[in-house]
């Protein structure tokens, strides 16, 4: 009798979870809208994209707080749109700009004051950066920040390929997530659709693809139109929280 029991309980287990593993298998994409914080037209139609887009706002521009605010009421995913010190170093003097001189009470002072006026920031993306995420120790300090927040992730905007930082961010237990398609490089309508199909297929072969636009008319408008057709393209859009710590197949590391 327990035998046959067993037998039971093992066959209302299988029908439990396999409609949940079948559902798993869903091809999933990330869009996460940049550079929110200094048109407010822009930010305010970005926003209203249909399903679970995340926004990456700047610090300290004229209408981060408000962008942010805004988003966070409408169900969407916040994001704390760091400028980090690029190659060329044209962003030095952004509002909230880290940069490689930094001390590390500098670096915090810059993170703690960024943060504040992003409201509902749920976790850390890089703006640029194409020097300072190649450098472990500007890196190490940023994971440092990172866990004194409760719940907190990184998205490595991947600005270079030498980037170390989602190194970093696993060697310290740091949930993180990289980009693998910048949408609007060429914002043409052909080039628009070229780079959303390299998501699709990237997220069918992996089941998994990030992509990064901003909120560009083109863009925009490309996106108002394509995410409402996205059951043809059997994936799902998904919030950027539900993929960090995607291991990526066959290699075995982090996204």
């Amino acid at each position: 009798m327990s035998f046959v029991c067993s037998l039971l309980r093992c066959a209302a287990l299988l029908l439990i979870v396999a409609p949940i593993a079948a559902a798993d298998t869903t091809p999933r994409i990330v869009i996460i809208i940049d550079d929110l914080g200094y048109h407010v037209d822009a930010g305010l139609r970005a926003i209203e994209l249909p399903g679970p887009v995340s926004y990456a706002v700047l610090p300290a521009t004229p209408n981060s707080r408000v962008l942010a605010l805004l988003a966070h009421q409408r169900g969407k995913e916040v994001l704390l749109h760091l400028p980090f010190e690029s190659q060329d170093r044209e962003n030095r003097d952004e509002p909230g700009a880290i940069t490689l001189d930094m001390s590390r009470a500098a670096f915090h002072e810059a993170f703690a004051s960024a943060l504040a006026s992003v409201p509902h920031a749920i976790g850390v993306s890089n703006h640029r950066g194409s020097l300072l995420t190649r450098h472990p120790g500007h890196m190490s300090w940023l994971m440092e920040e990172i866990a004194a927040h409760d719940g907190m992730f990184f998205v490595d905007s991947y600005t270079t390929h030498q980037s170390v930082a989602m190194q970093i961010a696993a060697e310290q237990g740091i949930a993180a997530a990289r980009r693998h398609v910048f949408l609007d490089n060429d914002r043409s309508a052909t080039a628009l659709e070229n780079a959303f199909a390299e998501l699709t297929e990237r997220a069918r072969r992996d089941g998994l693809a990030v992509a990064i636009g901003h909120p560009y008319p083109e863009t925009l408008a490309f996106l108002e139109a394509r995410l409402t057709e996205l059951d043809t393209e059997r994936v799902e859009l998904v919030p950027v929280s539900a993929v960090v710590n995607f291991v990526e197949p066959d290699s075995g590391s982090i996204l």
